[in-house]
């Protein structure tokens, strides 16, 4: 796992000093070496790396690492679980090795199969190949999404990174705001790629590759998940499929040179990723579980009795989050406005794992894979509604609205007030209501008139055109193919990435396997969610594996009391960025807006903890970058 970057320059020359402050930037993705290549020969090309040292620890494994005549050089980031197997095909072609990496087997797949060698990959990546005979840099991003990779490409010159924060090492790259993207991020609590909340730096897309040739960008998507071929299995048989899939895919990421465990949150997805590493490892596992005082937000003693069943060592931590002095360090670390509040638990898990283990793995894609969310049986609750007579479904709203409502995660009647209120709608907008933080008529009373002019106040219409025709999907597949495109690896896995790395921890997530992604979406709906049962043939697998507890309990999620602490230890400082004379005069918003958010959560008329969140993050995210 490591930092990547790089620049192509086809008008100068490249200076290494910059190369060499674009990877120290990264030192934390990268802490165990350093590495920069560069060349003059016509274009000038430089590429960095900052190398977590997982598999093969020697120095064979140093990067940017080239083939046998230096006419191929990589910068890699990530891990390829069947690089062994593809190591060995390749040397029947008459391929010769000088290291036991992984990256070594990609430079030679690239030699063999060109830019279709990222269709032989398992495992994820972001990667970066100078091809000195073709004069052309290859980019490429794994299936999912796991590891991200940001570009710019501006006045002949190219750079690539896997974090903001190299970009701006020596102001090489401007910060002119994207006004759209602060739309969509006010919209759904993150930025869908390709935008990013700068003009002149874009995401690499997952599943995507780049092609940079003669001062000409091509970009290519090289997989796309398929619900619509469904395979004819019986319960029994795809419940056993799965665990196989789930066991193969456990077994290939506990391949290590340095110390493994695993996250434990007590959820049914880490709780058989800790089942499965027991069965197949044959050494004891290591388990990391952090709870929070108020007894809403912890699962603790759900991942005790995994750890106990399974004998692992384990290790819990009691997180009394200070999120005044954590926020700083986040928003440095994500580089643009990042809304999901689930970051804090995140990062302290990642920071107090890190002591104890270099790799860990975690549960992260159960939910999208199988439907694990809400609003799954929300979506096919809400069509029943829409069946109801029209004065039925008024008098429901009316009579629900007058019910008082607590800031409880799970409280039914917050719950039930915001199905109600997007149960009407068509599809999408239904979707993006119940996901998103602020509405487009929200958003419309929210955002000055000279800012909505450059700004498009629907995210829905955006990621519509990013999702493509979905018609021919039944309601569950469409819910399903949304979240992985969209939630998963622009809010999921971006948490996941910037929480881990910027504590030097590699992550790793077997329901995330290609492979078995794949199975998933072939699987009936029915077998994914039945009679309100989520994630329905995963619990029929875990059967014999968990307790029955573990496995049928409401799902909890990773969050934090956002709405209590905004009017509690955290309300001065709220109103100190939210209302300061210089926030209130950045020309976003309508100051008098803000000013009714603010004194409406805290006078505890209204809950608008989401909202005032991602509007905090964005300030802050103002301040540190901009400012």
């Amino acid at each position: 796992m490591c930092g990547i970057c790089g620049i192509v320059n086809y008008s100068h020359g490249i200076n290494e000093a910059l190369l060499r402050n674009m990877c120290a930037a990264l030192k934390h993705r990268g802490p165990d070496d350093e590495g920069i290549y560069l060349s003059n020969k016509g274009i000038s090309v430089g590429l960095g790396h900052r190398r977590l040292s997982i598999i093969d620890l020697s120095s064979a494994g140093h990067q940017p690492m080239s083939n046998e005549d230096n006419t191929i050089w990589i910068s890699f980031n990530g891990e390829i679980y069947n690089y062994k197997e593809l190591k060995l095909i390749l040397e029947k072609k008459g391929h010769r090795f000088k290291s036991a990496t992984d990256t070594e087997t990609v430079i030679h797949l690239y030699e063999e199969y060109g830019k279709d060698c990222v269709k032989h990959l398992r495992g994820m990546f972001a990667f970066a190949i100078w091809d000195e005979k073709e004069r052309s840099l290859f980019l490429a991003r794994d299936r999912l999404g796991k590891k991200p990779l940001l570009y710019s490409f501006k006045d002949g010159v190219f750079y690539f990174a896997s974090e903001f924060s190299a970009f701006f090492a020596n102001g090489a790259i401007g910060k002119a705001l994207n006004a759209e993207a602060v739309s969509h991020y006010l919209g759904l609590g993150y930025i869908p790629a390709p935008l990013t909340i700068y003009k002149d730096i874009l995401k690499l897309k997952p599943a995507n590759t780049l092609v940079l040739k003669n001062n000409t960008l091509e970009i290519h998507q090289y997989w796309r998940l398929d619900y619509e071929k469904k395979i004819n299995i019986s319960e029994e048989e795809a419940a056993l499929e799965v665990l196989r899939l789930l066991e193969d895919a456990v077994k290939i990421r506990l391949y290590s040179d340095v110390p493994l465990g695993a996250f434990l949150s007590g959820g049914i997805d880490s709780a058989i990723v800790v089942a499965l590493m027991s069965k197949v490892s044959s050494s004891r596992i290591n388990t990391f579980s952090i709870g929070f005082d108020e007894a809403a937000y912890n699962e603790l003693k759900y991942a005790r009795k995994i750890a106990q069943r399974y004998h692992t060592n384990h290790n819990e931590f009691i997180v009394r989050p200070n999120a005044v002095e954590l926020l700083p360090v986040i928003v440095k670390h994500y580089g643009e406005p990042y809304a999901d509040s689930s970051s804090i638990p995140t990062y302290y898990v990642s920071k107090l794992t890190r002591q104890h283990v270099t790799v860990a793995l975690n549960g992260d894609g159960g939910d999208e894979a199988l439907a694990g969310y809400e609003r799954y049986s929300a979506v096919l609750l809400a069509e029943r509604y829409q069946c109801l007579p029209l004065f039925l479904r008024r008098l429901l709203r009316s009579a629900v609205g007058y019910l008082p409502a607590e800031e409880e995660p799970k409280d039914i009647i917050k719950r039930a007030k915001r199905f109600l209120d997007g149960a009407d709608f068509a599809f999408l907008k239904r979707y993006f209501y119940w996901v998103g933080i602020f509405s487009p008529e929200e958003k419309d009373q929210l955002l000055s008139p000279e800012f909505r002019s450059r700004a498009p106040v629907d995210t829905g219409i955006f990621l519509e055109k990013e999702i493509g025709d979905l018609s021919m999907l039944n309601l569950v597949d469409r819910l399903l193919y949304i979240d992985t495109v969209t939630y998963l690896p622009n809010d999921l896995l971006v948490k996941v990435d910037i929480a881990s790395m910027s504590n030097s921890l590699e992550v790793r997530s077997p329901f995330l396997d290609h492979q078995f992604i794949e199975f998933a979406a072939s699987l009936p709906a029915e077998y994914k969610i039945r009679g309100g049962i989520k994630k329905f043939i995963l619990k029929k697998a875990a059967k014999e594996l968990l307790p029955k507890e573990n496995i049928y309990r409401k799902k909890m999620g990773f969050g934090v009391p956002v709405s209590r602490w905004l009017r509690g230890e955290m309300k001065d400082y709220l109103k100190d960025n939210l209302l300061s004379r210089k926030s209130l005069s950045r020309g976003y918003f309508y100051p008098s807006r803000i000013k009714e958010l603010v004194s409406g959560h805290i006078d505890g008329r209204f809950d608008y903890g989401s909202k005032l969140w991602s509007l905090l993050m964005l300030e802050l995210w103002h301040q540190r970058f901009i400012d």
